[in-house]
């Protein structure tokens, strides 16, 4: 049944309009349509309803337009009616909003490449950021401790053994101190950053890698195999590097008839897809040198596109239209025939750099020349791309770099970060997700009494002073649905296990608390091995014999005596190291049980109960 709307829309020009009834009228006919001034209308007075709508063309609702060519039934105009309904979609990113960061807290004075090459110019992990920059006499690019900020000198050392522009640079996933880097000489060269950064000028690399005939325009690493390197160049040739052995794992030069934009892992390093000249996305087995998808004209305009992987195994392309506008697209690697989503968002001429974080799928668009960066939710159900909002700045970006997760600050709900090239800047802008973390005066009152409570027993018992207490309060504002847990900096599996036909998902970490990696393996040197590994040297190993490979290398011709002397007390050491882990471990315990006992007694006097 339809009621009248009694409150009119506009005061001059009432706009008609249809409500929804569960009552019944005993002394009418069943009611279809009702006006907006109150009165009650018989289908009789459809025809005069119908001609009120012409007046309103640009206002009326799509349900509307297409009841007119259908016959008005109480059935029909209830189906027509839950079109009107609003749906608003329901996402914890809805309100994600970006901040950029003060003026001191940004990299100044950085002279930025101007090299036309569709690259990000920018490279980050949670110690270093990364920067392609202008350089006389071949390429160079500046790496900078994290919390270097402010003005940058214009003497600071650079990393400059090519001898052509640097167009693209990484850095390894499984070492947070070693960088790869592609340049116009036609080499990929690999380097090793010293701990606290630079000092002098890095010229010599640890490993050069040659084997294209042209540029080299994109670098790789692999996502869970260690010293895992892909490269591409404009020979159209995409090959794959062992890094520890500077051979050549596989070259794959007949896939691609013309020029390469960019290449994308998936997230166990199985696949890789590509996007090309030729507008086609191909998905590519890099074992078997078989191409095992392939889309022809994935968007048909004749500007630069990119294709990256998703975490489900899904695609997600940008690119330009026919007519020159810029697009979004999903696909399915099982039916490439038609997008599952495809959206048009303006017509400007800058190629779109996609950024995405599989632990929220949520996709970063960044316009090379744009002053914005839109962000899009990808969902499982239609339209499976969702706008979610833009961050606008003045100033256009000329690149931009993307932090792991693992290295963003959770207790501020931080989500993602950006640093945005400005023609001589670095600007970090950090985007959060708006969250209330306040406590009600009775949970500041059982934090208190615990935190009082810790002071205490520390006093009391000294071997328990390295125990940071605080991760308890910090715990408290760590938002579980934010933070799944994430790729960790370890590999899963070696190059040779990869080779072989080893497949394996990334070994995943906790952001809950500071991450910290579980016993290692001793250090291995070999003839091929020319890169260090990740993980730290024995606690023994200090100093510049713990960074460099050529004071490791003089380490290993101690006298056998002096080495089985040093094995024997790192042993030792070793077992008082995990007695008092083991000790420390048994007090978290019993005080995680004393405070769940405390949350439960506060729960039942806020309940009333006690």
């Amino acid at each position: 049944m339809l009621w009248a709307d009694p409150k009119p829309h506009a005061p001059s020009a009432p706009r008609p309009c249809l409500v929804r009834s569960s009552g019944a009228c005993p002394d009418r006919q069943p009611l279809a349509w009702a006006g907006s001034r109150g009165r009650l209308l018989t289908p009789g007075a459809v025809l005069a309803f119908r001609s009120r709508l012409s007046a309103f063309p640009r206002q009326q609702p799509t349900g509307i337009k297409h009841a007119r060519n259908k016959d008005v039934s109480q059935c029909c105009v209830r189906d027509y009616v839950m079109s009107f309904r609003k749906v608003v979609r329901q996402s914890k990113f809805r309100h994600v909003f970006g901040q950029p960061v003060k003026n001191d807290q940004c990299y100044d004075d950085i002279r930025v490449s101007r090299v036309t090459w569709d690259s990000t110019f920018c490279a980050v992990n949670p110690k270093f950021v990364a920067v392609i920059v202008e350089a006389s006499g071949g390429g160079a690019f500046m790496v900078l401790p994290l919390q270097k900020t402010g003005r940058i000198d214009k003497s600071y050392p650079t990393v400059c053994g090519h001898t052509g522009p640097v167009l693209d640079i990484d850095w390894c996933p499984h070492n947070d101190h070693v960088i790869a880097s592609g340049s116009e000489d036609c080499t990929v060269m690999v380097w090793q950053i010293p701990e606290n950064g630079l000092t002098l000028p890095l010229t010599e690399p640890v490993v050069v890698l040659e084997g294209h005939s042209k540029r080299v325009g994109i670098i790789t690493w692999h996502p869970t195999a260690r010293n895992v390197l892909l490269s591409a160049g404009c020979d159209n040739v995409v090959i794959v590097w062992n890094v520890g052995t500077t051979e050549e794992l596989y070259r794959l030069d007949d896939l691609h008839p013309d020029l390469i934009y960019n290449v994308s892992w998936n997230c166990d390093g199985s696949l890789f897809c590509s996007a090309c000249k030729d507008k086609s996305v191909r998905i590519i087995d890099p074992r078997r040198g078989q191409v095992v998808a392939e889309k022809e004209k994935a968007h048909e305009g004749a500007r630069p596109m990119r294709a990256i992987f998703l975490a489900d195994g899904k695609i997600f392309t940008t690119g330009f239209s026919r007519m020159s506008e810029r697009q979004l697209a999903l696909w399915d690697p099982e039916n490439l025939e038609e997008p599952m989503a495809l959206q048009e968002l303006d017509s400007s001429n800058g190629a779109l750099l996609p950024f995405y974080d599989p632990d929220t799928n949520v996709v970063y668009v960044c316009g090379k020349g744009d002053s914005s960066i839109r962000y899009f939710e990808i969902t499982a159900e239609a339209p499976y791309i969702h706008f979610l909002n833009t961050f606008t700045s003045k100033e256009p970006q000329r690149g931009m770099g993307w932090m792991p997760k693992r290295g963003l600050d959770v207790n501020k709900c931080e989500i993602a970060r950006f640093y945005k090239l400005h023609e001589r800047k670095c600007e970090p802008i950090i985007m959060t997700v708006p969250r209330k973390q306040c406590m009600s005066w009775a949970q500041e009152y059982l934090v208190a009494c615990i935190v009082m409570l810790l002071i205490v027993q520390f006093v009391l018992d000294p071997s328990c002073r390295e125990l940071t207490w605080l991760s308890f309060l910090q715990s408290d504002l760590f938002q579980d649905d934010l933070y799944p847990d994430t790729a960790g900096p370890e590999a899963a599996m070696e190059a040779e296990e990869w080779v072989a036909g080893k497949t394996a998902a990334p070994i995943l970490i906790s952001l809950r608390e500071a991450y910290v990696p579980t016993k290692q393996r001793d250090l291995k040197v070999t003839r091929r091995n020319l890169l260090q590994e990740s993980r730290p040297v024995a606690a023994t190993s200090t100093g510049p014999s713990a960074t460099y490979p050529s004071a490791m290398s003089q380490s290993t011709a101690m006298p056998a005596a002096s080495v089985s002397a040093a094995s024997g007390e790192g042993g030792q050491l070793a077992e008082e190291v995990l007695r008092e882990v083991a000790s420390l471990r048994a007090l978290v315990a019993a005080q995680g049980d004393r405070i769940a006992r405390l949350e439960e007694q506060l729960s039942r006097i806020e309940n009333g109960d006690a």
